[in-house]
């Protein structure tokens, strides 16, 4: 048994590892309802609470901001305290924060609850990931990753289609009301199957946390994302030129403090810094399908809602399908291979976007989407693996935050730098104004960047260093 490894039948849990993945994975896929299933209430809130789409957007924006800002530091103290802990304490705040949002009698009510359901989840993110390497085995580890990125593309999916239904039969309480009973479930099962959190050092002393550059990362990440979202064109540099100061100072301080948050060095050796590049490179253009595909598919191609919702299904069906495999492909075969193999197949996906004109309809859209989402499922599971193996286990937390973090960086500066592409490429003044072969040239101008950047991402994997074989590092 390798070094910082604590395994199920050590600690007195139910003593099966698929249990334990099972704990999980459910944790993975609540996490990735919380964030979609609210958006298709909006419309709904907007009318409840009798107030502007401007201010009603926040239900959703107050949770990504709690999960972008918080995730790398909870990460940390899941390091430093015990991540089942951890883990237990997200989960029974997601489940009650639930509950709030539910019962909300007003829209800064909602807000706030949000903001806590995005505390919860930001835990749930974090160390459900880091676990893995305590309850499977070194060479099953890819199989497990494989299946937590299948639940989350499954809970990314679900969330908007399992949303609408319940607005329906219930009105919009009921997005948020049944994740209660999901979550406590989850609760009782993180319970009884993880394995304890395993005593501390006495020797070590009280373990420090870096507080100063947990607010400096925060208000950093913060105000990057705030301008990525932000509409008004004033604050929206002044938000960024904040962001890269409030960078700046954070390096500065890590590289100073007897026990920071982040270990600067650590970015500067094996896979962590590369499989972060990459994570965000590659979670960029994956968002460039979810902003971009609608108005193509509208605009471009002339269907309707149904249409629409049916053909970007294709991409989390393809993703849910292929993460298992995936997983096992790396396992089998290497993270190192497993990752050069995707990022192949996702720059092929775009550049057929960007070739295929649009007289040959959804087909020339679907197929490459489908390559697309097949290789972003490679990727995501050979990159988690290989990073995760390749820190000290006493980091597997704020490591796996950090992978998360630059996942959801990626998504936030693909909505806004895609989407902003995609508008200018058109050439009019506002996306109602472009006909289809307006559409369909900003969608190929698109997805031709898109495949600039994922072979930048080819080119940072296949210079990686490769993850030595053998027990985990400590």
């Amino acid at each position: 048994m390798s070094e910082g490894r604590t395994t199920l039948s050590e600690t007195g849990s139910i003593g099966a590892p698929r249990f334990a993945v099972a704990a999980l994975g459910l944790s993975a896929l609540l996490s990735a309802i919380g964030v979609s299933i609210a958006n298709v209430a909006l419309p709904m809130l907007a009318e409840a609470f009798d107030a502007p789409f401007a201010q009603v957007q926040w239900v959703v924006i107050a949770y990504l901001l709690a999960v972008t800002t918080l995730i790398v530091s909870i990460g940390r103290l899941g390091d430093m305290f015990g991540r089942r802990r951890l883990l237990l304490a997200g989960l029974t705040l997601f489940s009650a924060s639930s509950l709030l949002c539910a019962l909300a009698p007003s829209l800064p009510v909602l807000i706030a609850a949000r903001a806590l359901q995005g505390a919860g989840s930001a835990a749930m993110m974090a160390l459900a990931m880091a676990m893995v390497g305590q309850v499977v085995p070194r060479e099953r580890t890819g199989g497990a990753m494989g299946l937590l990125g299948s639940l989350s593309a499954v809970g990314t999916a679900l969330g908007p289609s399992f949303g609408g239904a319940l607005i329906e039969a219930a009105g919009w309480p009921a997005v948020f009301l049944v994740m209660v009973p999901l979550g406590l479930g989850a609760v009782a099962l993180t319970a009884v199957a993880l394995p304890a959190d395993p005593p501390r050092d006495a020797a070590a002393g009280r373990p420090r946390f870096d507080l100063a550059g947990t607010f400096l990362l925060g208000a950093t990440l913060a105000a990057y994302a705030l301008s990525m979202t932000s509409t008004r064109v004033a604050v929206s540099p002044a938000l960024f030129g904040i962001a890269l100061a409030g960078a700046a100072v954070f390096l500065a301080v890590e590289s100073r403090v007897a026990a920071p948050l982040i270990r600067i060095g650590l970015l500067a050796r094996g896979r962590l810094a590369s499989g972060l590049v990459m994570n965000v490179l590659v979670s960029t253009i994956m968002m460039a399908t979810l902003v971009v595909g609608p108005f193509y598919l509208a605009g471009g191609l002339g269907l309707g809602p149904t249409a629409i919702g049916l053909a970007m299904s294709v991409g989390p069906a393809v993703a849910a399908i292929a993460g298992v495999p995936s997983g096992r492909l790396v396992d089998r075969v290497g993270a190192q291979t497993t990752s050069v193999a995707g990022l192949v197949a996702l720059c092929a996906g775009a550049l057929l976007l960007s070739l295929l004109p649009a007289s040959l309809g959804v087909a020339a859209y679907v197929l490459p989407l489908a390559v697309m989402t097949s290789g972003y499922a490679l990727f995501q599971a050979a990159n988690n693996t290989a990073v995760l193996q390749d820190v000290p286990a006493d980091t597997l937390g704020v490591t796996s935050a950090m992978l998360n973090l630059s996942r959801n960086l990626g998504l936030v500066t693909g909505a806004s730098v895609m989407g902003t592409i995609f508008a200018l490429a058109t050439g009019v003044d506002t996306l109602q104004a472009a006909g289809p072969d307006q559409i369909a040239s900003a969608m190929q101008a698109t997805f031709a960047l898109a495949a600039s950047l994922a072979a930048m991402a080819l080119v940072a994997a296949t210079r990686a260093p490769a993850v030595a074989a053998g027990p985990r590092r400590t």
